[in-house]
């Protein structure tokens, strides 16, 4: 894929990937979102009603 570049290690096995921002900087944010929903995916879940209490209880 143009503008998609992957680094690879000695084995030859895809360990960084370099993007042309200037190709693809318009994704980069939805391409970050999804990292970042994915890193959380496994976090404690917390009810709305326990965040809103927390939040006007100032304990955010």
């Amino acid at each position: 894929m143009e503008g998609i570049y992957y680094v690879t290690d000695e084995n030859n096995n895809k360990k960084y990937v370099q993007i042309d921002l200037e190709k693809y900087g318009e994704m980069w944010s939805e391409f970050c979102d999804v990292l970042i929903a994915e890193s959380r995916k496994d976090d404690k879940k917390v009810p709305l009603e326990e965040v809103k209490r927390m939040f006007t209880s100032n304990e955010l």
